[in-house]
């Protein structure tokens, strides 16, 4: 099933012989100014990303064409449900490691070598054990988009209970007046509870 939301740009575009080119940019606010973190997503038909690939590759680590119009926007959506259950999962890892009072940055040293690795944890574990949340995507756009995930979820008839529920977490960090953090502040949930 494609995504409703381009797939009506499309047809227009191909009316009027030009190409319908939907190529977010798939980065976080900071990394977005380096053009090397940058990556593309074109969904309008083969010619039209290959015309746009040379272009795309001054500036993009990756051009790749998903698929048909929607394609892209749909990817989007894949990333932004993975990540959202990803931070979750680091910031319980993190406070976890933190109330047994182990050394997080040798315990993050050696997970970080496994099975657990990630770019969240590569890039945010320090600043989420700092409490310092002023480097990535805004929890505000977060919401935004995962707002479009589950509606679309519900259109394709796809079960997303995790992100619904981080969803909901974030939601409690806006209401903390947190909506301009990163992602990676979901860690403050975590400071005033208790088993």
């Amino acid at each position: 099933m494609r995504s409703s939301s381009n797939t009506t740009i499309a047809p227009e575009s191909r009316s009027s012989r030009t190409a319908s080119r939907f190529a977010p940019i798939n980065a976080a606010t900071r990394s977005a100014r380096r053009p090397l973190w940058r990556r593309n997503k074109i969904t309008e038909g083969a010619d039209a990303f290959e015309r746009a690939r040379p272009l795309i590759e001054t500036y993009a680590k990756l051009a790749k064409l998903i698929g048909p119009a929607g394609s892209g926007q749909l990817t989007k959506m894949v990333n932004q449900i993975a990540i959202a259950g990803l931070v979750q999962g680091l910031s319980e890892a993190i406070a976890f490691a933190e109330r047994a009072g182990l050394d997080v940055e040798s315990v993050i040293g050696v997970i970080s070598k496994g099975a657990a690795q990630s770019w969240q944890m590569e890039h945010r574990w320090k600043t989420m054990h700092a409490r310092q949340f002023d480097f990535g995507f805004a929890v505000d756009w977060m919401r935004k988009d995962l707002a479009i995930c589950l509606s679309e979820a519900q259109r394709c008839g796809a079960a997303l209970p995790v992100t619904t529920l981080v969803d909901g977490y974030y939601a409690e960090i806006q209401s903390r007046s947190g909506g301009r953090y990163d992602t990676s502040s979901l860690i403050l949930r975590l400071d005033d509870q208790k088993t």
